[in-house]
């Protein structure tokens, strides 16, 4: 844990609880990400000063607390600028936007803590223009608003959360999506890439992506199956909750009950778009309905 790994002259990755991306330049280098908290930044600190490299800024992929909670970290130790895409970038300035918007309002202190919000950072907007020359940014919605990827000029591919690990969704069953029809779409678009590795942050690296991201899909279908199966008679969203945690054997806590619910909301949102399902309010009561 906390070893440089190296991929080509110029890009590497520190293994980590979130994997950090390390594009080298020089003496300088470039974080894809930051990791969970500032113990993970401090860490990824001493093997890249090990190594002779001095960190010059943060890509942020997406706002989640995971990825982002060495920002504050890195930006007052060292001057780092963070930056971080479009949507993502309110989150990361004031990440209390997180726990609220899954919670759905004002956030119960049990929400309020660095696994689901991080240290505040005065992140930037991310544009291709800030990236080193030959690095090119990768739009990867769905698990996230407007996740990004970057894929250097050696072919190395930083695909962020885009995909779940095998052993993850062996024992949860379901991943957090905020987006499904996007992140279906974005699974198969990480398939046609020319790439010659893929560095995920919680998934194995591989240099074929394709047997994981189908793994993937399968499993998105498997849960939209199963919210159809669970609303076959008309169901309210706690019965279908309920349902959910149940196949999957989890076990709710504070912070599952918000990933999973919020997960839950947008499968209900996709199934709808796609006309398989109905929503009506009954009784004062909104009964979701397989078509």
């Amino acid at each position: 844990m906390y070893e440089l790994v190296g991929i080509s002259s110029r890009d590497f990755y520190i293994e980590s609880p979130a994997r950090i991306g390390v594009l080298v330049r020089k003496d300088e280098c470039f974080l894809i990400d930051s990791g969970n908290d500032k113990d993970a930044a401090r860490r990824a600190r001493k093997v890249l000063e090990e190594k002779g490299l001095l960190i010059k800024a943060v890509f942020n992929t997406h706002s989640h607390a995971d990825h982002i909670g060495g920002n504050r970290y890195l930006m007052d130790n060292l001057g780092c600028r963070i930056y971080a895409p479009s949507m993502e970038l309110g989150f990361v300035q004031h990440p209390v936007f997180e726990p609220a918007f899954l919670y759905g309002a004002m956030p119960n202190d049990d929400l309020m803590h660095k696994f689901l919000m991080a240290e505040k950072s005065n992140a930037e907007s991310l544009s291709e223009s800030v990236l080193p020359d030959g690095v090119r940014m990768i739009d990867l919605p769905g698990h996230s608003f407007s996740m990004v990827g970057f894929l250097s000029e050696d072919k190395t591919f930083y695909c962020a959360d885009a995909i779940c690990s095998k052993s993850a969704l062996d024992k949860y069953g379901i991943c957090y999506i905020y987006d499904v029809a996007a992140y279906l779409e974005t699974l198969e678009k990480l398939k046609g890439f020319d790439a010659s590795i893929f560095v995920p942050s919680h998934a194995e690296v591989t240099d074929d992506i394709s047997p994981i991201a189908d793994y993937n899909r399968d499993k998105v279908m498997e849960t939209a199956d199963l919210i159809l199966s669970l609303s076959k008679d008309g169901a309210v969203f706690d019965d279908i909750l309920k349902g959910v945690f149940d196949f999957y054997s989890l076990r709710m806590t504070s912070e599952q009950y918000v990933l999973v619910s919020s997960t839950v909301r947008s499968f209900l949102t996709y199934l709808r778009k796609k006309g398989l399902m109905s929503a009506e309010a009954a009784g004062n009561r909104m009964v979701y309905q397989r078509s």
